[in-house]
């Protein structure tokens, strides 16, 4: 059986059928984003038979974003998935370069996919079919060479709704909620969905992006896959059969935060593209290696004798470029003064902890970004060294965790709670523009 909401009583898949008549009555334009995983899989398998079943006369698109250095069982699904659907949907595979966030160099922030100046080195060769969008087949306006997979991703969506009239459009993702606690956040915490409902947000003017599957559980995909007898990614028989959990099993960029600790088993999957993968983005095969060691931060790190933790922070700093040392001090500084001046919000719990253990904190009011209200906390003085006698909590600052950020080549600082800034940033960026003219 399907999970049970307990707020309603509602199986999950009746709760979708009826977003799914929501959504086919609220837009013009709809597609979906189909990764080539199980969850966006599932969500285009389900929407298909829900078109086909009540809304036949409404076609709907399919974008896939293809980072050309993925498991070879994986373009297979991909390719059986569009040539099954091409008849059926207005198909769009882009192969477009991107900058791509990699995990796996403390030099490098980026690679990109599909690199026309590295076309020798690609990790195979482009995929051809009249719906393949590359450099030489690009109707994608929106598109600006070597931009970030995340704002081609959100690009597509404004050409599409400009290519359909400038209707209202929404784009389906497969996000479910309890792949991580920042998704669950990030979509339970909307305080502006689409008319009540938080599992749609605004992208752009007329632009939506839509989770129908939020409420999902790992358990319920693949109920669904096996009751519906869907065609899905045979890459997880294969994790499954390498011993790994269900929640271990990704299918995403290998060179990322998230897949870079288990890069290694390309090595047994997948041996042929392995050969490739190390020829193509530096640090790959170190990444492979010591991706679960202290080297790249996995275990526990012991500090360098003579070293605080922020004396160490700064040292690792000196010895990075320019580029990427700035890139951390910027994060650094705003987290520290996030900590002095907002502050986070913490459980009871963790608070009295803090305050037995002398920590020279106080309150700041009530936190809006935790799903239970919490008090706000800011730190007093110096951010501490460390916390390792805070047992309750791991999410207090502390200069270790930005040594972490480091040594784990962590540039975004997800280990240290970021995630939306670069997001967060461009929103900023648009206000202080249209009050500069407003100014002028």
């Amino acid at each position: 059986m399907y999970m049970k909401r307990e707020y309603t009583g509602q199986d999950v898949y009746t709760a979708l059928q009826e977003r799914l008549h929501f959504i086919f009555e609220e837009f013009d334009n709809i597609f979906v984003s189909f990764s080539g995983g199980k969850d966006s899989g599932l969500l285009l398998n389900l929407t298909l038979d829900f078109q086909k079943k009540y809304y036949p006369h409404k076609r709907i698109g399919v974008f896939h974003q293809d980072f050309e250095a993925q498991y070879t069982v994986t373009t297979e699904y991909v390719e059986r998935t569009f040539e099954r659907i091409k008849n059926d949907v207005e198909p769009y595979w882009v192969c477009l370069p991107m900058a791509t966030r990699t995990a796996l160099s403390s030099y490098e922030m980026y690679w990109y996919p599909w690199d026309d100046t590295k076309r020798e080195a690609w990790c195979r060769p482009m995929p051809r079919h009249e719906f393949v969008i590359d450099l030489r087949n690009n109707p994608i306006t929106t598109y600006h060479y070597r931009m970030h997979q995340e704002d081609l991703a959100k690009q597509f969506g404004r050409w599409y709704r400009m290519s359909h009239d400038n209707k209202k459009t929404v784009c389906l993702l497969g996000i479910r909620t309890d792949e991580s606690l920042q998704r669950y956040s990030g979509i339970l915490n909307k305080k502006h969905g689409y008319k009540g409902e938080c599992w749609i947000s605004k992208q752009f003017k007329d632009v939506w992006a839509a989770s129908p599957i939020y409420d999902w559980s790992n358990s319920d995909v693949w109920h669904a896959n096996y009751l519906f007898d869907y065609d899905y990614n045979k890459l997880y028989d294969l994790y499954y059969m390498a011993g790994l959990k269900p929640d271990q099993m990704r299918v995403a960029s290998p060179f990322n935060d998230y897949a870079k600790d288990s890069l290694n088993l390309y090595r047994v999957i997948d041996p042929e593209m392995w050969s490739k993968l190390v020829g193509r983005v530096k640090g790959a095969n170190f990444g492979s290696i010591y991706g679960k060691t202290k080297a790249l931060g996995y275990r526990n790190l012991t500090l360098p004798e003579g070293h605080t933790w922020k004396s160490y922070t700064m040292f690792l700093l000196d010895t990075l470029p320019a580029r990427l040392r700035n890139n951390y001090i910027k994060k650094f500084k705003t987290s520290i003064e996030f900590w002095h001046t907002t502050g986070g919000g913490l459980e009871e719990h963790v608070i009295q902890e803090l305050i037995d253990r002398g920590y020279n904190i106080r309150r700041n009011g009530i936190s809006n970004y935790t799903v239970m209200r919490n008090s706000r906390v800011i730190f007093i003085g110096d951010i501490p060294d460390h916390t390792d006698d805070i047992k309750s909590s791991k999410d207090i600052p502390s200069w270790k965790r930005m040594c972490y950020c480091i040594l784990k080549n962590d540039h975004i600082c997800r280990f240290m709670g970021f995630g939306l800034t670069r997001e967060q940033q461009r929103k900023i960026d648009v206000l202080k523009r249209k009050y500069s003219k407003v100014g002028e």
